[in-house]
């Protein structure tokens, strides 16, 4: 009995042990998680926001002061008076001001007018009466003379020139009364508000019975967009990119009214007046956009990525790959040392040679693929990032090829008693 024992203790002991060294085994041979090179298109872009804006915006203000009476009809309904969103064209009638004070300046100033005419009708009457007198007096003199004083003479010929610049005042307030006129005249059409470009109202910020004022700072009363079919986005670009924006820059952006939809468009400013807001150095960006379908709606939120480069059919890994670095056990033993002497180097190289080979194009990086229980390093060149997939060279890896980008999580049991229930119940009916 004491035998049975003994044996069925070695036995147990022998099995604990080959499970703790399957399960350590196990534990230095993990199971790596793979991920194939593929080919592809890869494009780096410059992320920014911007705000899109009609192509040219006019503000229409008033030029008299006046209170609105009423609008002009809408194009598209004569019964409705134009408001947000109506289609104008140039002179059509926006607002009218009452214009019964203009009128009545009007008024006055044709009065005006007549009455200059009719003081240089009395001038030249005056001036005509005045030239006959002085005539006749020479002519008196020339027949006789001494038949007209000398002091009659004189004063012929003061009257006269004093009626000659009579004439010329009147003259010269019928040129004053005149351009009074044709102000009141004016007037009394800026009283009659109309669009001055073809276009489609934006805003309309008067309504009936408002009084507006002719004033430099005074606001609009409407907002015309002159053509929606060209619409451009004004972006914020960082100062650490704006070296690689240039001038027909292709760009294709977003915006969250249309959150499946994709627009392109083309870089068609680079704005050099700079702005700062909280040590930030932005620059803007003009993209103009082509809207002939009418789909973008002005000041809506646009994310952009202006397209700095792009690669064709090229070999792509994702980052994880090219960051993902093994324990020194599980490289194949001829690279091991190697490795581990790479690995025993500080942290700030480390770290400073990690970022050199993530974030620049053409410096060298390691892939790793599989070589039986362990992983072999190939060297490729890095090329064009997006932040997500990264252009790859080199002779070692083709299309398809497996590389590992990290290894898959394994549970381990230390209560060896657990996973031998069947060698326990049966140890215990024995020794009953």
């Amino acid at each position: 009995m004491k035998k049975m024992l003994v044996l069925m203790a070695l036995l147990w002991g022998g099995a604990a042990a080959g499970l703790w060294y399957w399960n350590d085994l196990r534990t230095q041979r993990p199971s790596f998680r793979f991920v194939s090179v593929s080919r592809g298109d890869l494009a780096a872009t410059i992320s920014a926001t911007g705000t899109i804006e009609p192509e040219e915006v006019v503000d229409v203000g008033t030029q008299v002061a006046g209170e609105i009476q009423s609008f002009g009809p809408d194009p598209r309904d004569p019964e409705k008076p134009i408001s947000y969103g109506s289609p104008v064209e140039q002179g059509s009638v926006l607002a009218q001001l009452d214009a019964s004070l203009f009128k009545a300046r009007l008024s006055q100033a044709q009065a005006s007018v007549s009455k200059a005419e009719a003081d240089v009708q009395q001038a030249e009457t005056k001036l005509r009466q005045t030239e006959r007198i002085l005539e006749r007096n020479r002519q008196l003199n020339l027949k006789g003379r001494g038949m007209v004083a000398a002091q009659d003479s004189e004063n012929a010929q003061s009257d006269y020139e004093t009626a000659k610049a009579a004439l010329a005042v009147s003259q010269s307030s019928v040129a004053v009364a005149e351009a009074n006129l044709e102000e009141a005249s004016v007037n009394v059409g800026y009283t009659t508000i109309k669009s001055p470009v073809k276009g489609v109202i934006l805003d309309r910020r008067v309504n009936i019975g408002q009084t507006v004022v002719s004033s430099l700072n005074a606001a609009s009363l409407f907002l015309i967009a002159k053509d929606l079919r060209k619409m451009e986005i004004w972006a914020s670009v960082n100062e650490t990119d704006i070296g690689s924006i240039h001038i027909d820059q292709p760009v294709h952006f977003s915006v969250g009214a249309f959150p499946n939809e994709t627009f392109r468009g083309r870089v068609s400013q680079v704005r050099l007046n700079a702005s700062m807001l909280q040590s930030v150095v932005t620059y803007t960006v003009v993209v103009a956009v082509d809207n002939s379908e009418g789909t973008l709606l002005p000041y809506l939120t646009a994310r952009l990525e202006f397209e700095v480069e792009r690669r064709e059919n090229t070999l792509l890994v994702p980052n994880s790959a090219l960051r993902w670095q093994p324990r020194p056990t599980y490289v194949v033993p001829e690279e091991r040392e190697k490795y581990a002497h790479r690995q025993g180097r500080s942290h700030a190289e480390l770290e400073t040679e990690s970022s050199r080979a993530h974030g620049e194009e053409g410096t060298a990086g390691s892939l790793w693929v599989a070589e039986g229980d362990f992983v072999r390093p190939v060297s490729v060149k890095i090329g064009l990032s997006d932040g997500v997939l990264t252009e790859i060279s080199g002779s070692g890896l083709t299309e398809g090829s497996k590389v590992v980008i990290g290894v898959a999580p394994q549970e381990r049991s230390d209560d060896l008693t657990s996973i031998l229930p069947h060698t326990s119940r049966h140890d215990k009916s024995k020794k009953k």
